[in-house]
């Protein structure tokens, strides 16, 4: 079948944005993208030209010895001049700054990390290359990540989520007018997130074509446009079923618009319209805990975890290309499975008395 246009729509928008980012960046960032550019996918590069537009900014408005220069003018020659030191402060800096547009900003740990990495791939790539005379970035501390808690929905919650959607009990009166218009919609959505554990982005991009009700499958693009073919229960396919028929039969839907889930406007739903409806519903459910589609998506691989006891299993049907990420997530409620291995391991065979 045809790509599905939403990717490559997003694909084009994404390189798109990367050409306007480069625009602002040193001439000599190009030839880093170019570098890379068949081993990282254009979303990835994206994230890397904001850390860089970042990082140079700092440069030339912190750095004295940059002082007065336009990011756009500073050369190799110039990053061969930023020390330890300059890292340091760099790294202190991302804490809390204001950017070049005057919006202050603010990097947790794990942002932090993100945008010193980023900075240490760009010193590496030149070293490599031997544009530079040394790779400072390497010699920097990085930021130590705390193990956060892990969110998710426990069994008994994501019963009452499920009900909540359907019902729409604990909604306002002015969100109940439009839980009508959108209740099998939210079901299916809700549904299927908590019942295959794909990411929303997944989920947003699902055409007509992608979804076989006779096999219980449905294709979807991962990170990187790799489609893969996923399973869905019984439960699941009833719920996307539903809603199924209800989009088909609506005539105000254009007839070349292919989205499988659909917005009030008709149109492919968006990522936030989304986020906005499962945060909603969880909000009535369980208001101490901030769930998000990425949490749903943590609560399918938390159970998939205890029924299987396989770590590799859940990596494949999550999509980690590297186990570690999923030991990282859901290794972390061993705690029943702990107390269920107090007691595998007998030590002597039960006696019985005569």
């Amino acid at each position: 079948m045809a790509k599905n246009t939403y990717f490559t729509s997003r694909e084009i928008e994404n390189i798109h944005k990367l050409e306007e980012i480069l625009t602002r960046l040193p001439d000599f960032c190009l030839e880093f993208f170019i570098g890379i550019e068949q081993k990282y996918s254009v979303l990835t590069r994206v994230a890397y030209a904001r850390d860089f537009e970042t990082f140079f900014y700092f440069l030339v408005t912190k750095v004295p010895i940059f002082s007065g220069k336009d990011v756009t003018d500073l050369t190799l020659k110039d990053l061969d001049k930023v020390t330890l030191t300059h890292l340091e402060l760099y790294l202190s800096y991302l804490t809390l700054f204001t950017n070049k547009d005057g919006v202050v900003c603010k990097n947790n740990e794990q942002a932090k990390l993100r945008k010193i990495s980023s900075v240490r791939s760009l010193f590496k790539y030149f070293y490599n290359k031997e544009k530079l005379s040394e790779n400072v970035a390497s010699k920097i501390i990085m930021p130590k990540i705390h193990d956060k808690e892990i969110i998710r929905l426990d069994k008994d919650e994501v019963g009452s989520y499920i009900n909540t959607v359907e019902v729409g009990s604990g909604l306002s009166i002015r969100e109940q007018s439009y839980h009508k218009l959108t209740k099998t919609r939210d079901v299916a959505i809700v549904t299927l997130l908590l019942g295959t554990g794909i990411r929303i982005s997944e989920l947003v991009g699902i055409d007509l074509t992608d979804v076989d009700f006779e096999k219980n499958a449905f294709r979807i693009t991962r990170k990187g446009g790799k489609q893969v073919v996923l399973y869905f229960s019984n439960e699941v396919a009833t719920a996307l079923y539903d809603y199924y028929q209800e989009r088909i039969e609506n005539e105000k839907v254009d007839e070349n618009e292919m989205a499988f889930f659909l917005s009030m406007q008709n149109k492919r739903i968006g990522i936030r319209t989304v986020e906005n409806l499962v945060k909603k519903y969880a909000k009535i459910v369980t208001p101490l805990k901030n769930i998000s589609p990425h949490k749903l998506r943590s609560t399918y691989g938390t159970e998939l975890y205890r029924e299987t006891r396989d770590i590799y299993v859940v990596a494949e049907v999550l999509g980690h290309n590297d186990v570690n990420t999923t030991k990282k997530h859901y290794a972390a409620i061993g705690e029943d499975i702990r107390k269920n291995a107090s007691t595998a391991v007998k030590l002597r065979e039960d006696s019985t008395e005569d």
